[in-house]
């Protein structure tokens, strides 16, 4: 069985627990209790937060996000409350404890750490994981995640794509818009099965307007024309990495620019 307390896995365990002496046995059929109680008391919460999602606008557009659901749009705008109180999506950022701390010590550059951890954990733990489901998830969040992966490691990237997703989230709730590389059929199927956990009644059987379940070769062009705007994501990086001024050259071998001398901080920190 794929899951001990599921279906198949009960069968068993009654099987298994029919041979154990009486106190062995009692103990099994406690726990079972037990975890029932538990399940029902998630399946509850579970319906309190689609309830709340499908009643709020904000949620619904947040669900744009891949790997964003109802439970993680709920809690970042509980953590977010007005998103007027955020004039930049820096702050944010430093809010939830996804910017890198920096240290610097006089006229030494800026070193970065990891990140400050502040802000509330729960909201960021959830953050973490759309990001690794994202990093997963055909789009440019996906090429983001490699590219930052083949020089940072796995980790540091999801932590960079958790981030990513915030700066999108404040421009979608300052903007009040979707994301624009959205997948249609995928978000219409995150609503019905909101719906469905409130008992919205079964639509099988019947000939419907718009599908909430795509067949598999809407699906297929649907991640076909994500996967050519991951692709323009990639083409546009590489022609900004092949633009960009070479290190040794610094920054006043730029063509084109007005002056080769040094700004004011680099000269008064320059010794005679």
């Amino acid at each position: 069985m794929s899951d001990l307390f599921g279906v198949k896995g009960r069968v068993w365990l009654g099987e298994r627990a029919g041979q154990l002496p009486l106190d062995e046995r009692l103990t099994v059929q406690a726990c079972l209790r037990q975890i029932d109680f538990v399940d029902d008391e998630l399946k509850r919460l579970n319906k309190i937060l689609a309830a709340d999602a499908l009643s709020d606008d904000d949620a619904v557009r947040l669900m744009t996000l891949p790997g964003v659901s109802a439970v993680t749009a709920v809690a970042l705008l509980g953590a977010i409350g007005d998103i007027s109180r955020f004039p930049t999506p820096r702050h944010l950022v430093g809010y939830l404890g996804l910017d890198p701390r920096v240290r610097q010590s006089g006229s030494e550059p800026a070193k970065h750490g990891k990140i400050s951890k502040q802000g509330p954990g729960e909201v960021r733990g959830l953050l973490v994981e759309a990001a690794w489901h994202a990093a997963r998830t055909t789009g440019p969040l996906r090429a983001f995640h490699q590219r930052l992966a083949a020089r940072r490691g796995a980790n540091i990237a999801t932590v960079a794509v958790a981030r990513k997703l915030v700066i999108i989230a404040w421009h979608l709730l300052s903007r009040s818009t979707n994301y624009a590389f959205m997948r249609p059929s995928l978000h219409r199927e995150k609503i019905r099965r909101l719906e469905l956990m409130l008992g919205a009644p079964r639509q099988q059987g019947k000939r419907l307007p718009r599908r909430a379940f795509v067949k598999p070769p809407q699906r297929r062009a649907e991640i076909d024309a994500v996967a050519q705007h991951e692709a323009a994501y990639r083409r546009l990086v590489a022609d900004w990495q092949a633009s960009r001024p070479s290190r040794k050259a610094g920054a006043g071998a730029t063509p084109g620019r007005a002056s080769q001398r040094p700004s004011r901080g680099k000269a008064a920190r320059q010794t005679p």
